[in-house]
């Protein structure tokens, strides 16, 4: 391991708004913020927020400076990541910022039901040979249903036609309207799209821009049922070839 990785990690261990809690520990402890995120560490009542597989933490940080009246959490298993939006979130002493390293397989050891109000997926790799670990499977999807209040909405930016795809047909398929819905967002010229949107730009959302993708977007919420698989085999796979972005566990 690199010195530059470990200066990093040894920073997040001293960083008060980074908790860090690999399965055996998890195991070993518990979580004592489930439920009360709010309450004990944020010390407010606000919405609170996910970015599942926030990489580098652009999304956490920039959500938070534009609405300090909701709470951001930025999750992810690379510690490595984690470390630039934590930097920046603790030289601008912004209150509403953690980040949880932890798998999103366990997701529902680290919040209580209905105590997320929205989930932002952000580039995630689009997992085109492995549904199970894909962000936006039933699998997933399911976990996040335990933990989302009433009329939460799950918001995914990708530039995978693939992911993008998937996602649209299993929304579509299992009796969900999509709120939102657009394959280029920086040509689409619709008002109510958020501001953030197009403001916000991860590490791999410039990256693949400048090599000429389009970016897409989706908005839903998930319905009263559980879902349903859907047939994946006739969606073209993608043509070209992913920036690595880790690996996530699946859920059981």
């Amino acid at each position: 391991m690199g010195k530059n990785k470990l200066k990093k990690f040894a920073a997040l261990e001293t960083y008060p708004h980074v908790l860090q809690y690999n399965y055996a520990r998890l195991q070993a402890e518990g979580f004592p913020l489930r439920g009360r995120w709010g309450a004990d560490f944020f010390h407010n009542d606000n919405p609170i927020v996910l970015e599942l597989g926030c990489g580098k933490g652009e999304y956490t940080v920039g959500l938070a400076r534009r609405n300090p009246d909701r709470n951001y959490i930025g999750i992810d298993v690379k510690g490595a990541r984690i470390y630039t939006g934590a930097t920046m979130a603790l030289e601008e002493k912004l209150p509403n910022v953690a980040f949880l390293r932890a798998s999103i397989s366990d997701i529902t050891s680290f919040f209580a039901p209905g105590e997320v109000s929205e989930v932002w997926i952000t580039f995630p790799d689009p997992q085109m040979q492995y549904t199970r670990r894909r962000l936006t499977s039933p699998q997933f999807l399911e976990r996040y249903r335990q933990v989302l209040a009433p009329d939460a909405i799950i918001r995914l930016k990708t530039d995978s036609p693939f992911l993008y795809t998937y996602t649209r047909e299993l929304v579509s398929r299992n009796d969900t309207p999509l709120l939102a819905d657009t394959a280029d967002l920086y040509a689409d010229s619709n008002p109510d799209l958020p501001a953030s949107l197009r403001e916000i730009r991860t590490f791999y959302e410039q990256q693949w821009l400048s090599r000429g993708k389009q970016i897409k977007y989706l908005a839903f919420r998930l319905p009263d049922h559980e879902m349903e698989h859907i047939d994946e085999e006739g969606i073209e796979r993608d043509d070209y070839r992913s920036i690595p972005r880790g690996i996530f566990s699946a859920p059981e």
